[in-house]
Order: structure tokens, then sequence, then C-alpha cells
């Protein structure tokens, strides 16, 4: 199976000092998703919660909602030169009774490392219904003071990065700022995608009064993945998008960017942030 990690060797200049050296990169290789045997999309990963990926990609295509929509996830044989497996092929098998979607969605099949949606032919066709409506109405509040706390906590939990610095990081917390789960991944969406796959998979689905919070920006698809998994809060260390607020203020997602050190700009779902009082 493809490692997390890869040793190469690079030329490092250090004050005109030139030297040579072992260098640490994150690895990325492409997996296929498979939905009942048939090829349904292409995304260049980092290895590692294959199957969590998978289904977890498949939450926010509105085709699964619950453990019980799947009857097995399984690794495909690889083409590799020698004919081992490469492990890059997953197939996601349904549950007797769940709808197969239209395996020629309007998306092109290949979606890069870091633009997830981004073949979708049209804003309609990622306007996927959610399983879990109602968002708006969770109750869950969190206090501004502790919101800001998050990014070292999950900055704290990377254990890739720290050898790397390659790689995209997403973390769910409790309201009360523990956190569940840290996925890292060469890219945003597919480090979301394991953190809702690991919990479809563990029956934990909606995940209704929790907070997510992504490494980089809050583009429209990050947005889309926590509308469909049921979470309430999505807070981002960067800026969103102006598509992801619309989908914020539409479907009741409290939505945050720009959330460093003790600031952060508030894009929808205010009321959820408990503010510090005026001094």
């Amino acid at each position: 199976m493809g490692r997390v990690t890869e040793r190469r060797r690079v030329v490092r200049i250090r004050d005109g000092v030139v030297g040579t050296r072992p260098d640490t990169l994150v690895a990325e290789e492409p997996l296929e998703i498979r939905l009942n045997g048939k090829p349904l999309a292409i995304t260049m990963r980092t290895p590692g919660d294959d199957f969590a990926l998978a289904v977890g990609f498949l939450v926010s295509e509105g085709v699964l909602a619950h453990t019980t929509d799947v009857r097995a996830v399984t690794y495909c044989e690889g083409q590799a030169e020698d004919g081992s497996n490469t492990y890059n092929i997953v197939n996601v098998q349904l549950a007797a009774g769940v709808p197969v979607p239209d395996i020629t969605l309007e998306r092109n099949v290949y979606t890069t490392s870091s633009c997830g949606l981004c073949g979708k032919a049209s804003l309609d066709a990622v306007r996927t219904a959610s399983r879990f409506p109602g968002i708006g109405a969770d109750p869950v509040r969190i206090a501004a003071d502790l919101l800001t706390e998050l990014p070292d906590r999950l900055r704290a939990a990377q254990k890739v990065f720290d050898s790397t610095g390659g790689l995209h990081a997403a973390g769910l917390f409790t309201a009360t700022g523990e956190l569940v789960d840290v996925r890292e991944d060469v890219g945003r969406h597919n480090a979301v995608d394991k953190i809702v796959g690991r919990a479809l998979r563990e029956g934990r689905l909606p995940l209704t009064g929790s907070v997510l919070l992504v490494s980089g920006r809050a583009s429209f698809e990050l947005a889309q993945k926590a509308v469909m998994a049921g979470i309430p809060i999505l807070a981002a260390v960067s800026a969103p998008s102006s598509l992801a607020v619309d989908l914020a203020v539409e479907s009741g997602l409290t939505l945050v960017g720009f959330l460093r050190g003790r600031n952060m700009n508030v894009y929808a779902g205010e009321e959820r942030i408990l503010l510090p009082e005026p001094r």
C-alpha cells in the first residue's frame, strides 16, 4: 500500500551554502472510486483512510447517509507493472434497496487534490439535497474565545505536517473544544471526506453539535460537505468563497473565516458564536 511520505534527495541552499540532503515529501497518488463496480471519480490523495475517503465522498454526493447503506467497501486489483495490487482503486457496494445514482453525473471523472467538486457542470448540479436537513435548527453554540483556540489544537495534532509541511488538515471538534477526529491529506476536500466517511462507518452521522475546522480556505465544496454531513459550524483559517457564503446562508450553516489568533470573520450563522463581553 502507498506510503504517506516519501524521501527524496534535494539540493539545499542556506545563507549561500550549498549542500545535499534527503527531504521528506508528502505522498500523492490517484484513487479511483467505483460505485457497485462502475468508475465514478478519480481524486489525487495521500494514501490512507481510503475506505473512509470513498464513503465520505459519497455522503457529499447524497448517495450515502447511514452505515447500513453500505454492503461492502473493498480494494480492487490494481495494475502495477509487477502484477501487485496498487491499492489505488476502491469499490463501494451499496446495500440492497439503496438507490443507485446516475453514474454519468454532470462532473468530470477526474477531480484534483485541490479543487474537489470543480468538475461539476453547474451550480445547480452541486446543490445536492442533504439527507440531514435542518442544520439551521441545530442549537449548538460555541464561545468565540474557545473557537480561537481550535487552530492551535488542530495544528498540534497534525503528525505528518511536522515532517513534510505539505498537508492540509481537517479537525472535528465538540462545542466544548474536544478534538474528536483529525485527518490530513494533500487535498482539503479529501481530509474532510475522510472525517465524514469515518463518522458514517461508525454510525455517527449526522454530526450534529459539532465544529469542523479546515486548515485552508472555505470553498463551496467544503461547505457542501459540511451541510451534507449535518455539521452546523464550519471554520477556516483562510477566506471563504462567495458561493460558500451563499450556501451557508441558505442552509443555516455557521461559516467562520480568517480564524487566526484572536481574530475571525463570521459570514453566516453568527447567532451560534457566543461573543465576549465588551471591555
